[in-house]
């Protein structure tokens, strides 16, 4: 399975797509705005495996903001959305009030909804993100994409319940490896974030939760077989709330 994969993005995207569901039990589709929603869910909609999600990613906040309307309207016809989020590293500061007010907006219609499951984006910005879920109870599910964050905002998401999707790219350098290993071991499913992550300048593809599986195994010092059994059990439970909009 895959909980976190930019499809439309690959050089490749129909070849790519056809593979992971072929492959995948299930492959988490994100958006980067709400129009390429509308384009990908036409050209890449037909597997039932492959589930397509709206989002509004926040390294492009500030040129799309003006979607914001159309992805609040998109939200009521699904039960997922993603990619959202915040981002307060130095390159896009500078549109950080508007990732804030479209990621509110977002969480507050996530509440408004019953709840959503949310791919979230929270590159140095992981309090903000918390303190803005905190702010909308009901919102439904955070499932924190490629946590990068400090020893005490990861136990400050684990309080608040969150999921982590991991990807190989994650444990290329020692500090990756080293968060890895404190991740809540009952709340880590397995992403991709491909073609973006990329392992020997090549782009991570939809099928590599086993490669995942053994990183996290050597961090969590378990046997293969153990960390994909864990990974399995972890992503059949959320892809049920995913499923049936039980947030």
């Amino acid at each position: 399975m895959d909980f976190h994969c930019h499809l439309d993005l690959y050089p490749n995207a129909l070849e790519v797509f056809r593979e992971a569901a072929a492959r995948n039990e299930f492959t988490w589709l994100v958006t980067t705005s709400p129009k390429a929603f509308v384009a990908t869910s036409r050209v890449l909609g037909g597997a039932a495996n492959v589930l397509v999600t709206p989002g509004l990613h926040p390294e492009i906040a500030h040129e799309r903001g003006g979607e914001l309307d159309l992805l609040l309207e998109q939200m009521a016809l699904v039960n997922a959305v993603g990619e959202v989020g915040l981002d307060g590293s130095a390159r896009y500061r500078k549109g950080y009030d508007v990732q804030c007010h479209i990621f509110e907006a977002v969480v507050e219609r996530s509440a408004e909804l019953g709840g959503r499951a949310l791919s979230i984006h929270s590159r140095q910005a992981v309090f903000d993100v918390l303190k803005i879920l905190d702010q909308h109870p009901g919102f439904g599910t955070a499932v924190l994409h490629w946590f990068t964050g400090t020893a005490k905002e990861l136990r400050a998401a684990e309080e608040r319940g969150c999921w982590f999707s991991i990807g190989p790219a994650a444990f290329a350098s020692n500090s990756g490896r080293m968060l890895a290993a404190k991740l809540p071991r009952h709340l880590v499913v397995p992403e991709s974030d491909g073609p973006f992550a990329q392992v020997g300048g090549k782009a991570v593809m939809p099928w590599s939760a086993e490669i995942t599986a053994r990183h996290l195994g050597q961090a969590w010092g378990l046997s293969f077989d153990e960390a994909t059994d864990l990974l399995s059990s972890n992503a059949r439970r959320l892809l049920q709330m995913l499923r049936s909009g039980n947030q």
